[in-house]
């Protein structure tokens, strides 16, 4: 018999593991329903079926164009409500949204934020709180929540996401996406980085690693300098663009490329975005620019937009998270994203038994929990040694 990569994936997702079996025994979330929209793939049915292992019915969907049919095959088979499939339409995944929200929903568990604005469309009584997984979603939520007035507990905020999966996972995945999408060199190439967050920082060190000429753009002077002392270029954003063979983005914010740049990309650029959102880069004005007199599509979701100077600028995966939207999307390493959904197992838990309450309205991850979940990590690395 021959297995899946889910289940690959669920064999070395082993602080996930833990937790279900401890789950199945204290039951933290019997009788209450989790409303979920995260990322669907092979790690996110182990996160997913640990909280069902705790007692929770599951109401999930997906998030834009990263949906992969092999991990809805999965949770379907494990009788989890899973609502929609992959798609790149935003009104269609918006109404896959709502249905979770009408499901009315005990615990949330957001990736954006998009559940808890919808949320706010269709309040209802009963919700105790959630988490939220992203930098683009607390800053989305920040601003509500004298509206909210519920624990919500940032995991991107934990210093154990930050390094472990958004500093070297996404790094990581960035540059093994960017190869195996485009079989393209990095060598030598000049690569502009937008963005000098954690997952920014990564991108740019995995990226000089593999070789290439690391250009930072940041809005920030402080991070602008940070990256100027690593080592990197940091140079004004116009000769960035310029200058760059590969330009990735990675902020968290929109309109970060726009179609008023094209008059400043070289011949042969290539552009993806590996933030959140599928908006740093406005790629539906870019392609519709004046200048663009047409484009040619291939496999692997990469698209060569035919400017009428005769300048090409290449697209992978139209904008979308390109290490999770592309050709068999593998995303962020299994270790990495095993501590992270272990933190999301635990902070939806702690909302569950009340042990936060809505003073914790868009905060960072207790420090209890990180510290529980670096020393269970590190426990599975460096088990006692027998005694004699």
């Amino acid at each position: 018999m021959t297995s899946t990569r889910i289940d690959w994936v669920a064999e070395h997702c082993r602080l996930l593991r833990s937790i279900s079996a401890e789950f199945k025994d204290t039951l933290p979330f019997r009788g209450l329903t989790i409303g979920t929209g995260i990322h669907l793939e092979a790690k996110t049915v182990a996160l997913l079926l640990t909280l069902r292992d705790g007692g929770a019915r599951l109401v999930s969907t997906g998030n834009l164009n990263t949906t992969q049919p092999e991990a809805l095959q999965a949770l379907n088979a494990e009788g989890v409500v899973v609502i929609g499939g992959p798609t790149r339409d935003r009104q269609v995944h918006g109404r896959y949204l709502g249905e979770v929200i009408a499901a009315r929903p005990d615990l949330i568990l957001d990736n954006g934020g998009d559940l808890f604005a919808r949320y706010f469309d269709a309040p209802y009584d009963g919700l105790r709180g959630g988490t939220e997984e992203t930098t683009s979603g607390r800053m989305r939520l920040e601003p509500l929540r004298d509206r909210l007035r519920l624990p919500i507990l940032v995991i991107n905020d934990s210093p154990i996401k930050q390094f472990a999966e958004n500093e070297h996972a996404v790094g990581q995945s960035a540059l093994e996406s960017y190869l195996r999408l485009t079989n393209r060199v990095t060598n030598g190439e000049e690569v502009t980085v937008f963005g000098y967050g954690a997952c920014g920082r990564g991108v740019a060190a995995n990226f000089r690693g593999a070789c290439a000429r690391v250009t930072v753009v940041d809005v920030d002077p402080v991070t602008r300098l940070r990256a100027h002392l690593d080592g990197f270029s940091t140079p004004p954003r116009e000769q960035a663009i310029a200058d760059a063979d590969l330009i990735i983005t990675v902020t968290g914010a929109r309109d970060v490329l726009t179609a008023a740049d094209l008059p400043l990309l070289r011949d042969g650029v290539i552009v993806a975005n590996a933030g959140h959102f599928p908006f740093e880069i406005d790629v539906d004005a870019i392609a519709g620019s004046p200048d663009v007199a047409g484009f040619r599509e291939y496999a692997d979701d990469l698209m060569t937009l035919e400017l009428h100077d005769g300048r090409r600028v290449h697209v992978i995966s139209r904008g979308h998270m390109f290490n999770l939207a592309g050709p068999r999307p593998l995303g962020n390493s299994i270790e990495s994203m095993d501590l992270g959904f272990a933190l999301q197992a635990r902070c939806l838990e702690a909302v569950a038994n009340g042990s936060v309450d809505a003073a914790s309205c868009v905060v960072p991850v207790p420090a209890t929990i990180d510290a529980a979940i670096a020393a269970s990590y590190l426990d599975r690395k460096y088990p006692a040694a027998p005694r004699a």
